[in-house]
Formats: C-alpha cells, sequence, structure tokens
C-alpha cells in the first residue's frame, strides 16, 4: 500500500526522480486504463441492460459516458495532487507535462481500440448491407477519444502542484 503525506502551508516538494515520473506515468496510465475499460463495459452490458433499438438507447450512452468522464476528471485532479511519501510529489513544470501527454498517448490511448470496435459495431446495428446507418456511434468515439487523449491529460497537468 502507499503511503500518502499532506504538505503543510510554504513545504516544498522532493525533487522529481525516476520514482516520481515512474509514480507519474503509473497514475495517469491506469486513469486512462479505467477510464477506456469502464467505456467499453457500459457500451457492451447497455444493450443487454436497454432491450431498446440504438435511437432510445443511445441517449444513455451519452449519459453514462459523461458520468464517467466527470468521475476520470475527478480522479485525474486528485491523483496528480496526491503526495506519496517515498517518491514525493509531481510538479507542474514543462518535462511533467509533456511526461504526462507522452505517457497518456503511447501507453493508454491503444486501450481505446477495443471501444472503437464496440461502437463500429453499433453503428452496423439494424442496417442493410452491412452499411453504417448509425455515424453518431463513430462520432461518439471520436469525441470519447478526444476526451481520453487530450482532457483527461489535460486535467491532471493543469491540477499538478505549482513549483512555487
Amino acid at each position: 500500500m502507499v503511503d500518502h503525506v499532506s504538505l503543510n502551508e510554504g513545504e516544498r516538494l522532493p525533487l522529481p526522480r525516476q520514482k516520481t515520473l515512474a509514480l507519474l506515468v503509473g497514475r495517469i496510465t491506469t486513469i486512462k486504463l479505467g477510464y477506456w475499460a469502464a467505456l467499453t463495459v457500459v457500451e457492451l452490458v447497455l444493450p443487454r441492460v436497454l432491450d431498446r433499438p440504438l435511437d432510445e438507447r443511445f441517449p444513455f450512452s451519452i449519459a453514462l459516458a459523461a458520468v464517467i468522464t466527470a468521475v476520470a476528471f475527478a480522479w485525474a485532479a486528485w491523483q496528480a495532487r496526491v503526495v506519496d511519501r517515498r517518491a514525493g510529489g509531481i510538479e507542474r513544470g514543462i518535462p511533467t507535462i509533456a511526461t504526462t501527454f507522452a505517457a497518456a498517448s503511447v501507453v493508454a490511448s491503444p486501450a481505446s481500440i477495443p471501444l472503437l470496435l464496440v461502437e463500429r459495431a453499433r453503428s452496423l446495428e439494424d442496417c442493410a448491407a452491412a452499411i453504417s446507418c448509425h455515424l453518431e456511434t463513430i462520432w461518439f468515439w471520436v469525441a470519447l477519444f478526444a476526451v481520453g487523449f487530450v482532457l483527461i491529460p489535460a486535467v491532471f497537468a493543469i491540477s499538478l502542484r505549482s513549483s512555487h
């Protein structure tokens, strides 16, 4: 179990070390993997829970994705500020922000592929000749990809402690 401590006003965080950078990469990657997994599970389970056509189910997908996104934002903001007793805190700076986006894009973004496959299958529901007639599901994935690729790391980066 990781020990967390809070800093007193004016107390400086330990300088970044390899452990601190590993902490940063681990935190942002875990958040994004959790985000993609939750969205994928919801999209797989929703048709079984709501036995309705896609047009009637889609607003529920949007609402649940909004809730999952809000949780991911809160999780990212909280994890950016938590201080680990052994690894220290993560201070905001160009290297840490760049590492946040690099780690998030390289390590965690491929986890969005299962959701893309699910949404592609949804785009074919009740369509003739295997032609996509529900392009809103593809646009839904594009929007969620943008959230996961840009906004979650941005919330994390903005929430990092300043070095002052």
